[in-house]
């Protein structure tokens, strides 16, 4: 049951991170089109900017679980068995502290800002902890993520996130035209 909570919190981050792609993409138009008829949408850019922050951070720990997110294994790679395991524990701990660490402080920035009624300086004045849910709430998820891998790596199963190598040069070449990535 809580794996499937989870696993929902995850997917329904990155579903709220596409939707603020949209956000952006239509306010960009937006603001684009409305230059050529004369049409000023006040604050656009700002809209703009939450958004793209909304959508960066909300995005993290879909990208994570889905092993998308950027990961130097080049040290990782050179071990296996149990070194590996104490490895893998290593990193996704550290991470984990300084996610946390960084969490904490962006739930504070935004109690801070709700708490003191702080505006934006925009034409259009906004309370700044609206904004500033997207960047808190997105590292509050990627932290819960981490501390729920490192959990599982911990139990000695392998990372969900790590993908099954090629194993063969066909299979290497169509994942890479599919998806991108290895």
């Amino acid at each position: 049951m809580v794996r499937v909570i989870l696993d929902r919190l995850y997917l329904y981050a990155g579903y709220a991170a596409g939707g603020f792609l949209l956000l952006i993409f239509l306010l960009m138009m937006s603001l684009a089109l409305g230059r050529e008829v004369g049409l000023n949408i006040r604050s656009g850019d700002d809209f703009a900017s939450w958004c793209m922050v909304a959508m960066s951070f909300l995005g993290l720990a879909h990208t994570f679980r889905s092993g998308e997110m950027i990961r130097v294994g080049l040290l990782l790679e050179r071990f296996s068995g149990r070194s590996r395991w104490a490895l893998e524990l290593l990193t996704l701990g550290v991470a984990t502290i300084f996610t946390l660490y960084f969490a904490r402080y962006a739930v504070q920035l935004t109690y801070d800002s709700w708490r003191f009624h702080d505006f934006s300086q925009g034409a259009v004045a906004i309370p700044l902890w609206i904004p500033q849910l997207g960047f808190s709430v997105g590292l509050a998820i990627l932290s819960i993520a981490l501390i729920d891998e490192m959990v599982h790596v911990g139990r000695g199963h392998p990372p969900r996130f790590q993908k099954e190598k090629p194993a063969s040069p066909e299979e290497l070449v169509e994942r890479i035209a599919n998806e991108g990535s290895l």
